[in-house]
């Protein structure tokens, strides 16, 4: 807090986390996003899956998620429910799971357990169609987002993972919990779908709606990635954060500058 009051200036990338600060600062935190590499992250229509160690080139629907690592905060227990249902009425549904098998965020399990351990102990999951990759090389990370048929991104009101806009930028079709920061960027519908954080029925229900209706999903993948472009674009945020560097090194405003409506 000391840090704060005697910064220049703060930065936030989204609104949510500025709100988390008390009041009397909100005036000298800009709400600036990092940004998306929008030519790196881009669609690849029709893409198949095909990693060194996994090759689901025959797959037409996969389910896929993506994290640090495999925990509470960013909804693995609820996500490993609803894909128990998914696979009772999908028998030609594959998942793909990109992260490691720890704890990034809150509490580890008392008895040392991973979470994965608990879920699959908890919940009985045809493993077969079930790919557990681990981390992966940027590339491969990718490779998984843009054959992806739906894009699962839980988290409960935290820090908005970089993964989320990436996969809106390939043109994914992003499931995601109806929590903040999520519905800053996500509109139901509109660029995305929302879905309750608690409740692994409706997760599964609204992967259902994707994968039984790809044409009608073709337009909110297309917002998606319209949405990045225009918000979110390394290309035009660089731009912006090193301005913001450049006035506050000049001492181009005060505290209570105008640099908040960057």
């Amino acid at each position: 807090m000391i840090d704060l009051y005697t910064s220049d200036w703060g930065l936030s990338p989204t609104y949510w986390q500025k709100l988390q600060f008390p009041k009397e600062f909100h005036s000298k935190i800009s709400v600036l996003h990092d940004g998306v590499d929008t030519e790196y992250f881009k669609p690849n229509p029709g893409a198949k899956l095909v990693l060194p160690n996994l090759d689901l080139s025959h797959v037409d629907e996969l389910v896929t998620y993506v994290g640090r690592g495999m925990e509470p905060y960013r909804g693995f227990p609820q996500f490993i429910e609803a894909i128990a249902y998914v696979q009772e009425r999908r028998p030609n549904c594959h998942v793909v799971i990109v992260g490691s098998e720890r704890v990034c965020y809150g509490k580890a399990l008392p008895d040392g357990r991973s979470y994965k351990d608990l879920m699959l102990e908890k919940v009985p999951l045809d493993l077969s169609r079930v790919h557990f990759t681990g981390s992966l090389p940027y590339g491969q990370y990718l490779q998984v987002i843009q054959a992806s048929s739906v894009h699962v991104y839980l988290t409960r009101p935290f820090v908005l993972s970089w993964s989320m806009i990436e996969s809106m930028s390939t043109g994914c079709l992003v499931l995601g919990s109806n929590t903040a920061p999520v519905t800053e960027v996500i509109e139901d519908g509109e660029n995305g779908l929302l879905v309750d954080f608690f409740s692994p029925k409706q997760i599964a229900d609204r992967i259902d709606e994707v994968l039984d209706h790809p044409t009608r999903m073709a337009e909110i993948r297309a917002k998606a990635r319209t949405t990045v472009l225009e918000r979110y674009s390394l290309a035009d945020l660089l731009p912006q954060h090193i301005q913001l560097i450049k006035n506050i090194a000049n001492q181009s405003t005060s505290r209570h500058g105008a640099l908040s409506s960057l």
